[in-house]
């Protein structure tokens, strides 16, 4: 027997599905937490028991609106994950974070992925996981409610059908 169980590959409908919730999640997490510059976190664990992360900074206007991403490598690596974790055949669990440079401390919003779609954490829970270790140069963070995004209709009627 394995010490890993072995992963079961999602059917390309259920993946293109997620993929164009990943697209409308992405773009809801940035008109939420809005202009500036941002880092994008994304952290999960797969049913092998494998635990993947991963890390964006980008940088939103808009005036004129745009996106500038530091390294559109980090972007699109953290975008796959999404996708893998709002698919969830393969993820047990997955939360993303998306923390804000803002004076006088960066503040932080933290979303949690169940049942295809994004919904926001706990901020005791997002607290959890943002603070910085004891000794580290890491900078603390505010953390605030995230905002509930709305999600894409066949998610909501599938909800409503509960």
């Amino acid at each position: 027997m394995p010490a890993r169980p072995e992963l079961i590959h999602p059917d390309e409908a259920s993946t293109e599905a997620a993929m164009d919730r990943s697209l409308e999640a992405l773009a809801a997490v940035l008109q939420a937490v809005g202009p500036g510059e941002h880092t994008l976190s994304i952290a999960l664990q797969r049913t092998d028991g494998a635990q993947l992360s991963h890390t964006a900074d980008l940088s939103l206007a808009t005036n004129p609106m745009r996106m500038a991403v530091l390294d559109p490598d980090d972007y699109y690596t953290l975008a796959m994950l999404l996708v893998f974790a709002l698919e969830g055949s393969t993820v047990e669990s997955a939360v993303l974070i998306a923390t804000t440079a803002a004076e006088p401390r960066p503040r932080a919003f933290g979303w949690t992925v169940r049942g295809g779609w994004l919904h926001p954490m706990d901020t005791a829970d997002v607290q959890a996981v943002v603070i910085p270790c004891p000794g580290s140069s890491a900078v603390d963070r505010e953390v605030y409610p995230a905002p509930v995004l709305i999600g894409p209709s066949s998610i909501e009627e599938e909800d409503s059908c509960v």
